[in-house]
């Protein structure tokens, strides 16, 4: 792969086990499965059999996407670089639906209305109960989160409003500095990234998935500007 001045490596993490029994996690903390695991090592050897060496990774603050980072650069000798872990590259705040089967959501809500509030840009699913709210805020890595700030749905839109200031505020810097920069975060997280890299209107983001486990690359000139219309998916 011909190198440029900055790259940036996107990754969703592995198959977690909510993943593998079809429920939605959210900001909610289930672990990786085997295969999860598997493929996070699978990602680590694609990356460095194209040379592309992370100088520095941002992780959100759930187990799936800390254990994909840490297995991903120990396959690659690169497990002693700076990690910088941050709730913004948490995903979709679920509401509600966080535990729920997908196909009882759909079952219940109807599948168009459970596709608007996976695939939509602005409809947030419904608020999560206050039950749920006081176990999901009772863990420790939300400790310092005010409660002024505690999402109880999000919106793609809202995933994006809390996404991109750390973009630019410490992903940005850190590809002007390292000039190769993984992320390994959720499905929606990278949503909102790509819909504002590759500046994918809103009425078209619906149709954007983000697959488990495959990295997606991206190349930038020195001014940060993608030297190509969308990222590049990695394939064994």
């Amino acid at each position: 792969m011909s190198a440029g001045p900055g790259r940036l490596i996107l990754l969703r993490h592995g198959q977690s086990e909510w993943n593998e029994k079809n429920l939605f996690a959210g900001w909610m903390n289930p672990g990786l499965t085997a295969d999860g695991e598997r493929q996070a090592v699978l990602a680590g050897h694609m990356l460095a059999e194209h040379g592309l060496v992370p100088a520095v990774a941002h992780t959100s603050v759930l187990s799936r996407a800390i254990g994909s980072a840490s297995l991903l650069l120990a396959a690659m000798d690169r497990d002693w670089i700076p990690v910088r872990r941050s709730l913004r590259l948490n995903g979709q705040h679920h509401g509600a639906l966080q535990g729920m089967d997908k196909d009882q959501a759909v079952a219940q809500f109807g599948e168009r209305q459970v596709r608007l509030w996976r695939r939509s840009y602005d409809n947030p699913p419904p608020a999560a109960p206050p039950d749920m709210q006081r176990l999901l805020f009772s863990d420790p890595r939300y400790a310092g989160l005010s409660r002024y700030a505690r999402p109880n749905a999000e919106s793609l839109e809202a995933v994006s409003a809390r996404l991109l200031p750390y973009w630019y505020d410490a992903i940005v810097p850190d590809l002007l500095s390292y000039g190769c920069v993984l992320i390994v975060s959720h499905g929606n997280a990278l949503r909102a990234l790509v819909k504002h890299l590759d500046a994918i209107p809103e009425a078209e983001v619906g149709r954007l998935e983000i697959p488990n486990a495959v990295p997606l690359v991206y190349e930038f000139d020195s001014a940060l500007h993608p030297l190509t219309t969308c990222g590049r998916y990695l394939r064994g």
